[in-house]
């Protein structure tokens, strides 16, 4: 964990920020991210897989020195996996104790196994506890693979920064986490949890952008084959209809994967056999292996002679 740091000032410093952690993004990224930090509101990410939605928070993280407190959700997810829960096997430990020590006081004994050294605290409550690097920052990944109803558990850490416990009273953060919640969209999130948030749509890079991400994640890859990938990458996702159009994470898998086969530019047999590298589908690798593989490859360096 670095030393602690000053939340950025600016937009500018925002994006030098989020460059000096090797995370290449947009103006549009930068002001909302600078907004979210000063205005203390959570940012709402929303866009496709692999677009480098989690990646902000992990950078935040690192960047600013906090801690980074991660809640993966999924379908079942309750107030007990994310929030809190009572260590029961501790507490009937505790009572079988008081029992046999003579113990009649029912409330007595009550408060005593619903006090703080029976809870279990999960990554919600975790993150409205004080550090002294600051407050952290709390990951709510993939928002959408959880239940619609486990929404309605994250209204009042969003709104007000803490967490009501029926037994213990309310749990109130001294300075509220950094908030940053992700979904690939699978599902609508309800208004009411949107509204407390600061939005923003993080869409596939331009290949610009795409081709600096790369240079920077990848910098064993030749140039010429950085630019062919890239270029294959962007004709995929604008001309083929695939099931899941490669995001900026294969893109950069395939390119590390490349590099390692010492190739200096786009063969299409290379990239047929690599095809699963990228896609993740077989209906995809399909549809692109072979003679459309050739044709994307041909055009590309069409394109790039008569662009030199």
């Amino acid at each position: 964990m670095t030393s602690p740091k000053t939340l950025p000032t600016s937009i500018d410093e925002t994006e030098a920020f989020l460059a000096g952690e090797a995370y290449v993004a947009d103006r549009s990224l930068a002001t909302v991210l600078f907004l979210a930090l000063r205005m203390n509101r959570p940012l709402f990410l929303e866009g496709e897989a692999g677009v480098g939605k989690t990646e902000i928070a992990k950078v935040l993280a690192h960047g600013l020195g906090r801690k980074l407190i991660r809640l993966q959700c999924y379908e079942g997810l309750d107030v007990a996996s994310a929030v809190y829960e009572w260590n029961y096997a501790a507490q009937m430990v505790e009572i079988r104790l008081a029992e046999a020590a003579g113990e009649t006081d029912r409330e007595r004994l009550a408060s005593d196994v619903f006090s703080e050294r029976f809870l279990v605290r999960r990554p919600i409550l975790q993150a409205l506890e004080p550090d002294a690097a600051g407050p952290p920052v709390l990951l709510i990944d993939e928002l959408d693979r959880a239940d619609e109803a486990f929404e309605a558990f994250l209204l009042e850490v969003l709104a007000d920064g803490q967490v009501t416990i029926p037994e213990l009273g309310t749990v109130r953060a001294a300075a509220p986490p950094i908030v940053v919640i992700t979904t690939n969209r699978t599902r609508e999130i309800h208004d009411a949890l949107k509204r407390r948030c600061l939005y923003h749509w993080v869409d596939y890079p331009d290949a610009a952008r795409e081709l600096a991400i790369v240079r920077l994640k990848v910098p064993g890859a030749a140039e010429r084959l950085s630019r062919e990938i890239v270029a294959f990458v962007q004709r995929l996702r604008a001309d083929d209809n695939l099931f899941k159009a490669p995001g900026v994470a294969e893109t950069i898998d395939w390119a590390t994967a490349l590099a390692e086969l010492d190739q200096a530019a786009l063969d299409p047999d290379v990239v047929s056999d690599t095809l699963g590298v990228l896609l993740k589908y077989q209906d995809d690798v399909a549809r692109i292996r072979g003679s459309r593989t050739v044709q994307i490859v041909e055009e590309i360096r069409r394109q790039a002679s008569a662009a030199a």
